[in-house]
């Protein structure tokens, strides 16, 4: 009968209970996410990657390379947490909008950062040209994959919630369905020219020549967060399924990381210090390869499964990291003005700082960062 049970739940629909309550510790995931992101692009953004010390780049840069792949699951997480169980009630179309109106307000501030980046180091021309999509920005390229997103995922999420969680079918099956687009999406990016337009197939699945975050090529991390989301539904508030859970998310990150170090070990002609530190040169991080993935998928999930393990308490011990991750768009705008238009562009500071000058900006601005949000936050309390 256990058997047959669990069959049944594998082959069923998803059908999803509501959240018990507010789960802090997908905002503090998600601000250690951007945290991280603020260091890397302190960093980038002021000296350059070439600038830095092997000593700053292993172990120091390289925890930076888990950021974007915890934000990107992170994502996953809180669609399914805070939309995926009201799909198909009478209110989903106007969430639905709601999400497609997040999505154009990202949009926006999309572009208006793409500005504020490029004015200190590009000509009007070039600025115009990334505004209409013929070229990209670097640092805030991120915000366009989900302004993009927002737009079509709504339209995805009651196909998603239709799927069964197994299937002999690759496509018809929410636990096989991320590796089958991981996968396809490696091979167009590959062996598809899109007609020749490189801004569509950098968009899609990604270009070597253009630094982007392509929807199909990054859309497997936002099923994974949708996994994970759904999961924590059913067993978050649960303490021995809460404990399942954990040991299964940081034993997939774990095992990740153990892969990526026994492929570097097994490499000719290398060691595991090159394979470091090529990662923390983003060698495979746009397109997406294999080792570059693991290394930052294992540690993402490993930071996941620590933050839901300290749950509220953690979240409230960390309050700034919280708050961050709280309002993730007014953080990234706040980091991305202050780095670009203060200190590259007004400052005049590109390579004037050292690497430990260059860190200690980039955690100054973290905690400046969380500062900022709590501020806007209370002038809109006392507004109220």
């Amino acid at each position: 009968m256990q058997g047959r049970a669990i069959r049944y739940r594998l082959v069923e629909r998803a059908q999803l209970p509501r959240a018990e309550g507010r789960i802090d510790a997908i905002d503090l995931a998600r601000g250690i996410a951007i945290a991280l992101m603020i260091l890397s692009h302190a960093v980038s953004g002021l000296i350059g990657i070439r600038q830095v010390p092997d000593w700053g780049m292993v172990p120091l840069h390289l925890l930076t390379k888990f950021s974007s792949s915890l934000f990107i699951l992170v994502f996953g997480i809180a669609l399914a947490v805070a939309f995926l169980p009201r799909v198909g009630e009478p209110g989903w179309p106007r969430r639905r909008l709601t999400l497609m109106l997040r999505g154009l307000e990202v949009l926006f501030w999309y572009k208006v950062l793409t500005v504020v980046e490029m004015l200190p180091l590009y000509a009007p021309a070039d600025i115009l040209d990334t505004l209409l999509y013929q070229r990209f920005p670097i640092w805030v390229e991120i915000l366009g994959f989900y302004a993009i997103a927002l737009l079509w995922l709504p339209w995805v999420l009651p196909l998603w919630r239709r799927l069964p969680l197994w299937s002999r079918l690759l496509l018809w099956s929410r636990l096989l369905l991320p590796v089958t687009i991981a996968v396809a999406a490696g091979w167009m990016e590959r062996h598809l020219t899109f007609w020749g337009i490189e801004p569509l197939k950098a968009i899609l699945v990604e270009d070597a020549d253009h630094y982007t975050w392509g929807q199909l090529s990054r859309l497997p991390l936002v099923l994974l967060g949708l996994l994970v989301g759904e999961a924590l539904l059913r067993g978050y508030w649960e303490p021995a399924s809460r404990r399942r859970l954990l040991l299964a998310i940081a034993g997939a990150g774990g095992v990740l990381l153990l892969t990526f170090f026994a492929l570097a070990l097994a490499a000719e002609g290398a060691s595991v210090h090159d394979a470091l530190i090529a990662v923390s040169r983003n060698v495979g991080k746009h397109p997406p390869e294999l080792a570059f993935m693991m290394f930052s998928l294992g540690g993402a999930l490993i930071i996941l499964a620590l933050c839901l393990q300290g749950g509220a308490a953690a979240a409230r011990w960390l309050r700034p990291l919280t708050l961050i991750g709280g309002d993730a768009l007014k953080a990234f705008v706040f980091h991305i003005v202050v780095i670009f238009g203060v200190f590259r562009y007004l400052l005049e500071a590109w390579q004037v700082y050292d690497y430990p000058q260059v860190l200690g900006i980039g955690m100054a601005l973290v905690l400046a960062t969380a500062g900022w949000i709590a501020l806007t936050r209370w002038v809109e309390a006392q507004r109220g």
